[in-house]
């Protein structure tokens, strides 16, 4: 975990330093190391992965189905169905990003942008589609009861009983529930997910692969607006991943999380030009017994409370 004021060089460590050297390791080219005199350890890692809060599509079509991975295997089942086969119908039938099955009119946005030039873009409801996102003869296609617009419209705790008996779905949901995200809809938009929600939508996507040995996840305040159940879930979460056998290295202000790591790096002594160093290091009860660390000061305090409820 790394900790410190805000200012004190945390991002900073992570992106440029961190991230920019290790990923460039594992990429084919050889690349010269930046801001580093050396880089030990990389031997024991198979690749890095950033998760940050940056949007999980670029456009609003994507959505937390697409992302996982989940949407290909919800289109191969409604493909699958007699009335599609019947049809002569593939997969791309029931997509929403090709041309062939879905409302051409908003090209499966579902909505209509609508220039207003000195304003900010205004969207509406499709009226050719009514925001089902796909032509009509498309939603005549139904498994199990639903059509394709009935399960983008399910919300995630929805879709994984709908799914319970397909495991490939059924994988990829459950990740997405226990990262606390089961409120999403299948369907709902990239472009209005938050930055934590996008970035706990990443984190669910590592955890239903079969084998993450050996990677290390680079995560920037995963914690930010999330309710104390939410971050006693994440942290699970985090636990998870190095149960596995990863490494995670976790930027963090919340104490929570910090108490809960193998070993912290504390930046400081203040921000900006009064930040950048290295102030302590070590498990958080070493940090806790350093002096001059503003987190070791807090960090004290609550595992004082902590011995006291034992």
């Amino acid at each position: 975990c790394i900790t410190g004021v805000s200012g004190s060089g945390k991002s900073t460590f992570l992106y440029d330093i961190l991230h920019k050297n290790v990923a460039a390791r594992f990429s084919k080219r050889e690349a010269k190391l930046e801001h580093v005199s050396s880089l030990t350890g990389t031997e024991y890692l198979g690749r890095a992965v950033l998760i940050d809060q940056s949007a999980i599509g670029r456009t609003p079509r994507s959505n937390p189905a697409t992302y996982t991975g989940a949407w290909t295997h919800i289109r191969d089942l409604f493909a699958a169905t007699n009335e599609a086969r019947a049809r002569g119908w593939k997969p791309g039938r029931f997509s929403f990003n090709v041309a062939g099955g879905r409302c051409e009119a908003c090209q499966g946005n579902g909505m209509i942008a609508v220039e207003m030039h000195f304003l900010p873009t205004v969207y509406v409801v499709c009226d050719v589609c009514n925001g089902t996102r796909f032509m009509r003869e498309t939603l005549e296609v139904t498994y199990r009861g639903k059509n394709i617009y009935d399960i983008l419209q399910m919300t995630i705790e929805e879709a994984e009983v709908f799914f319970k008996d397909i495991p490939a779905i059924a994988d990829r949901l459950e990740s997405m529930n226990a990262t606390g995200l089961q409120y999403l809809t299948l369907g709902q938009s990239a472009t209005t997910l938050s930055g934590g929600e996008a970035q706990r939508v990443k984190i669910a996507s590592e955890l239903y692969r079969p084998i993450t040995m050996k990677t290390i996840y680079l995560l920037d305040e995963p914690t930010v607006g999330l309710h104390y159940e939410d971050v006693r879930k994440l942290i699970e979460i985090l636990q998870e991943l190095v149960r596995r056998g990863n490494t995670v290295v976790v930027i963090e202000h919340n104490l929570d999380v910090i108490k809960s790591s193998d070993w912290l790096i504390d930046f400081g002594p203040e921000g900006g030009i009064n930040g950048g160093k290295v102030i302590a290091k070590g498990t958080p009860e070493q940090v806790a017994d350093t002096e001059g660390s503003h987190t070791g000061e807090y960090l004290a305090k609550m595992l004082k409370k902590a011995k006291k409820k034992k």
